[in-house]
């Protein structure tokens, strides 16, 4: 089994280097029609190859049954509404950044569209609205550390 994802990944490496190389240098694209395509499909065809391989030869492994399971703890109704609680702020947070990154980066474009020297300053304006879901995400992650 370990060979079809050792395949697998060759495949996708594959498949990475050949998009990076083409865009790095497009004029190789052109002038290459003649293995781009059959490279690039071979490369397709061996991925899903092993992807089946895998799905065929290791639905065992995937459906096997551990011998003890281990005993799940339960939680009780107020550890459930705890960690509710705890996910409120990072659902909100990020809600509002989304709001805010909306009309920010749309005014972003139309001033870069003028003014392409002002990018890095309407970058920081943009690194200020997303940081909000970045201070809802530290804010859980404190309330998690402490249940």
């Amino acid at each position: 089994m370990f060979w079809l994802i050792l395949l697998m990944s060759l495949a996708i490496l594959g498949l990475i280097v050949s998009g990076v190389y083409f865009e790095v240098k497009p004029a190789a694209a052109s002038a290459g029609r003649r293995w781009l395509k059959p490279t690039i499909g071979t490369n397709i065809v061996v991925f899903f190859a092993a992807q089946l391989g895998l799905l065929a030869l290791g639905i065992h492994d995937a459906l096997a049954q551990p011998e003890v399971a281990a005993a799940a703890r339960e939680l009780s109704i107020g550890e459930g509404l705890a960690i509710i609680g705890i996910g409120i702020p990072t659902g909100l947070s990020t809600i509002a950044a989304g709001i805010a990154v909306g009309p920010v980066g749309a005014a972003s474009l139309a001033v870069l569209a003028e003014k392409p020297e002002m990018f890095g300053r309407t970058l920081i304006y943009l690194g200020l609205a997303e940081g909000i879901a970045i201070y809802g995400l530290v804010m859980s992650i404190l309330l998690l550390d402490k249940i």
